[in-house]
């Protein structure tokens, strides 16, 4: 079986557009983050430990976030984040843990501070049906003062990965999900073909976004940062 491509994302800073193992070396090294690190230490907020939060897909890891994230806050803010980035649909209940599924649960309430580690990864869970899973792990660590005055700040994120119309074999944008469950297609759909679509049992062709979560419950986006 030929090996997917990694998928890319590009550095906030600098734009520079490289895989998700690359940005952890060079978001390091950006001279552009540097730049943006010493105008914020100009600034009046309190210097604090300031976490660099490798977040992926636990299936494939196509799909993928590096995340500054403030030591004072909480789990909870980190669900939030990736409920709006990646995940929200139908209100459904997570979790953190570590180990998976059959790992110990770790309290929303908790502080990055009190839960990061080197050696400490961990597992997010959205909605224990049709589940979601996540892989958190810090890959950095600096004290300093934040970029933003929100709990977390978006320093990169994985391009859409690039799916293929089923029917032309031009740029997908659309996907329909009676091809993927009932005839086993990959249900990848251009804009034209998806406009004429003959299929309905699962109803109209619904539109790819760069989310894990696509196809899954009632899933639709939009897919953005929340801030």
């Amino acid at each position: 079986m030929t090996r997917r491509k990694q998928t890319r994302g590009r550095c906030v800073f600098c734009g520079r557009e490289m895989t998700r193992g690359g940005l952890v070396r060079h978001l390091e090294a950006c001279a552009e983050r540097s730049q943006a690190i010493a105008k914020a230490e100009q600034g009046d907020s309190k210097r604090e430990m300031l976490y660099h939060l490798q977040v992926q897909d636990a299936w494939d890891g196509d799909y993928w976030l590096h995340l500054e994230m403030r030591g004072a806050a909480r789990l909870n803010d980190l669900d939030q984040y990736l409920r709006a980035i990646w995940l929200e649909c139908c209100g459904h209940l997570s979790r953190f843990s570590v180990g998976g599924w059959r790992g110990g649960e770790i309290a929303m309430f908790r502080k990055v501070e009190q839960v990061f580690a080197p050696d400490v990864a961990l597992t997010h869970i959205y909605d224990f049906g049709t589940s979601s899973e996540t892989l958190v792990k810090m890959v950095g660590i600096r004290k300093g003062k934040p970029l933003t005055k929100h709990p977390i700040f978006l320093m990169a994120r994985n391009n859409a990965p690039e799916e293929t119309c089923i029917v032309c074999g031009q740029p997908a944008a659309w996907f329909c999900m009676e091809c993927i469950v009932a005839r086993g297609l990959s249900g990848m759909l251009c804009d034209d073909h998806a406009a004429e679509h003959p299929h309905d049992d699962y109803g109209e062709p619904s539109p790819l976004v760069n989310s894990p979560r696509v196809g899954m419950c009632g899933y639709e986006g939009p897919a953005d940062p929340p801030y």
